[in-house]
C-alpha cells in the first residue's frame, strides 16, 4: 500500500503547553486512518498542521510523496469545524457559497448531494435538516471539487445514535469509492468500527500506530495459582507467548499472546513439575486496553 501522507518528528507548543512532541507516522493510500486520543491529546493540532492552518515548531510532513503544498491542498477536502451554513437557504444554495469560497466545485453540487443521500432534499432549507443530515451536508461541501483525501475532525461529535450510524456508513462508502479518509476521534468504538489504521495520541505523544487489528488487538489475561507461587512465577516468565506476569491476591495474572491457550499453560506447568490449583481465562476488552494506554 502506497503512503499518501508521511509525518516526521512533528512538534508544536502553545507557550508552556506541548501539544505535539516529536510525532511520526505514515498514512497509507486508500485507508481510513483514525487519529485517536482523549481531549487535549493533540489531535486537532495535528490536523491543523496537516492542512496548513497551523505551523509546526519542528519536524515536517509531505503529501503524495512530496507534492507542492498548493497542489496537495487542491486534492484534500476538510471539515475541521461545521461550516456556518445559512439556515434559511437550501442545501443547493449553501453548497454554491461553499464552492465560491473554494473557487471550485460549483458544477459538482448534484454529484456530492447524490453521494451523500441528500439529492432529494437539495431544495429544502438547511434548518429543516436533522443533525445527521446537517453533518452530511458539511461533508458534501468538503467533497466539492473531487478531492482524493478527506480530513475530518470528530465527524460524529454531538450526533444522536442514528446520526452517528449515518456518518459511519457514509465514511465507509466514501472509502469504498477510493477516497482516503483521515479522521480525529476520542471514541474508541468509532475508530474500531470504521478505521483500517490508527495512531493513538496522549498529551502530544504518539503511543502506537499501525493497522487497527494490530494496534487495538486485545490481549487475553489468565489467572493462575499454585502452592509454590515463586516456582510458578519463574516458570511463567520463561513461557513463550506470556508477555507480562504480575502477582495479584496470592496468585499471578498473565498477559498472553492470542495464540496461547489455557491448555498450553497447564501442560507447560506440568512439564515443569508444577500443579496448578487455579486457572482462569479473563478476556480483556479493547476499552480496558485503551484506558490503560491513555490514562
Amino acid at each position: 500500500m502506497d503512503t499518501i501522507l508521511s509525518i516526521k518528528n512533528v512538534s508544536k507548543a502553545y507557550g508552556r503547553i506541548q501539544a505535539l512532541k516529536d510525532v511520526s507516522f505514515d498514512v497509507p493510500a486508500g485507508s481510513v486512518f483514525g487519529i485517536l486520543g482523549p481531549n487535549g491529546s493533540g489531535k486537532t493540532t495535528m490536523l491543523g498542521i496537516l492542512l496548513n492552518v497551523l505551523k509546526a515548531d519542528a519536524g515536517n510532513y509531505s503529501w503524495f510523496g512530496g507534492a507542492a503544498p498548493a497542489d496537495a491542498r487542491r486534492q484534500i477536502g476538510s471539515l475541521l469545524e461545521t461550516p456556518n451554513f445559512y439556515h434559511y437557504m437550501s442545501a443547493y444554495d449553501n453548497l454554491a457559497i461553499s464552492a465560491a469560497i473554494k473557487q471550485r466545485g460549483d458544477d459538482d453540487r448534484d454529484n456530492v448531494l447524490k453521494r451523500l443521500g441528500l439529492f432529494e432534499r437539495k431544495n429544502s432549507k438547511f434548518q429543516t435538516f436533522s443533525l445527521g443530515m446537517k453533518q452530511r451536508l458539511a461533508i458534501a461541501a468538503a467533497l466539492l471539487g473531487g478531492p482524493k483525501i478527506l480530513v475530518l475532525d470528530e465527524p460524529t461529535n454531538g450526533l444522536d445514535p442514528a446520526g452517528i450510524a449515518e456518518i459511519r456508513d457514509m465514511i465507509r462508502q466514501l472509502n469504498r469509492e477510493g477516497i482516503t479518509i483521515i479522521m480525529a476521534s476520542h471514541l474508541l468504538d468509532e475508530v474500531e468500527k470504521v478505521c483500517t489504521h490508527v495512531a493513538i495520541l496522549k498529551t502530544g505523544n504518539l503511543l502506537l500506530s499501525g493497522p487497527v487489528n494490530e494496534v487495538l488487538r486485545s490481549e487475553d489475561q489468565v489467572e493462575v495459582g499454585s502452592l509454590d507461587v515463586v516456582a510458578l512465577e519463574n516458570a511463567m516468565k520463561n513461557m513463550p507467548g506470556i508477555t507480562k506476569v504480575q502477582p495479584l491476591n496470592g496468585m499471578l495474572q498473565l498477559n498472553c499472546d492470542a495464540s496461547v491457550t489455557t491448555t498450553q499453560i497447564n501442560d507447560y506447568c506440568i512439564s515443569k513439575g508444577i500443579t496448578l490449583s487455579h486457572l482462569l481465562l479473563k478476556k480483556k476488552s479493547l476499552e480496558t486496553k485503551f484506558m490503560e494506554l491513555t490514562n
